[in-house]
């Protein structure tokens, strides 16, 4: 006979990614460094505009629904976290016009750190678009940049989730974690502001802009020559405010509340208790009882 359970270990990703949902996600990776990459692979035109706009959603949205339909699928997404993923999301759409973005000070990168942190790149990625996508709709911020937003959050809260947990057989936590997690929102954050500059990069640029010949989009150039161009641009417009502003943002935030946020999602995973793996064990006693005679 078998006892009852006896034991039962947590899982602590509550999406975690299969052979399938990792391919899909391949798949979303390529997708999206097309969309942010089309000036330094296509040649710009009066209606790029008008094409790369659509594209971006007919790509983009469609492979995010079968990313998550192949992984409730394969392992399934209970209830628990579900409901995780929509709080967090709410959160994160709450936090965002707090900061606004101005300055640079933009509050809602820093949980989305956090999260992929605790539960794993594949809830980081989700949460990084539907994040992005709530705080849209509630602050009217719907337009062409918000599915480039929304995969470039989903990158970098996987990216968070894919950060190593251990040295050796040693796990990293405490004062180190925070530090390496500092390290990380700073990086992410000049990363963030450079994509989200190249895909509309073009469109501010040129003689009818008024824009330095130097840091203009150059239709048929080389890659290099363009990459040049956009390096100066980027370097120029955004990272001594905008990126700089974000990146002490997500330092500054990561420091105060980090550990003690890093303890409330752990606590949360243990409480949670996803995907639970039942394990039994054979009840000897019972077996016994059974097989010895009767007197």
């Amino acid at each position: 006979m078998r006892s009852p359970l006896v034991n039962s270990q947590v899982d602590t990703n509550p999406i975690r990614l299969g052979w399938k949902s990792a391919g899909l996600l391949g798949v979303v990776t390529v997708a999206g460094l097309g969309m942010f990459a089309w000036p330094l692979l296509i040649p710009a035109t009066e209606d790029t505009s008008a094409i790369t706009t659509p594209f971006a959603f007919v790509v983009l949205l469609p492979v995010l629904v079968l990313l998550v339909l192949a992984q409730i699928a394969e392992r399934g997404i209970d209830a628990k976290a579900l409901a995780i993923l929509g709080v967090l999301s709410a959160v994160n759409a709450a936090l965002r016009p707090l900061g606004a973005g101005t300055g640079g000070v933009e509050t809602v990168f820093f949980l989305l750190i956090l999260a992929g942190r605790v539960f794993g790149p594949g809830f980081g990625f989700v949460l990084g678009c539907t994040s992005l996508f709530v705080s849209a709709l509630l602050t009217a911020g719907v337009g062409p940049w918000m599915p480039f937003q929304m995969m470039a959050s989903a990158w970098l809260g996987m990216g968070a989730g894919l950060l190593p947990q251990r040295v050796g057989s040693r796990l990293i936590r405490g004062r180190w974690e925070v530090a390496m997690l500092v390290a990380y929102g700073v990086v992410s954050a000049y990363l963030f502001g450079a994509i989200m500059n190249l895909w509309f990069w073009p469109f501010l640029t040129g003689p009818e802009m008024g824009s330095d010949p130097s840091l203009s989009y150059v239709p048929g150039a080389g890659l290099l020559d363009n990459l040049g161009r956009f390096g100066w641009y980027t370097l120029l417009t955004s990272t001594a405010v905008w990126d700089t502003g974000r990146a002490i943002t997500n330092a500054v935030l990561l420091v105060v509340v980090g550990p003690r946020l890093l303890a409330v999602l752990r606590r949360s995973v243990r409480r949670a208790r996803f995907n639970p793996v039942v394990e039994f064990e054979v009840d000897q006693t019972s077996l016994e009882s059974v097989g010895s005679p009767r007197p």
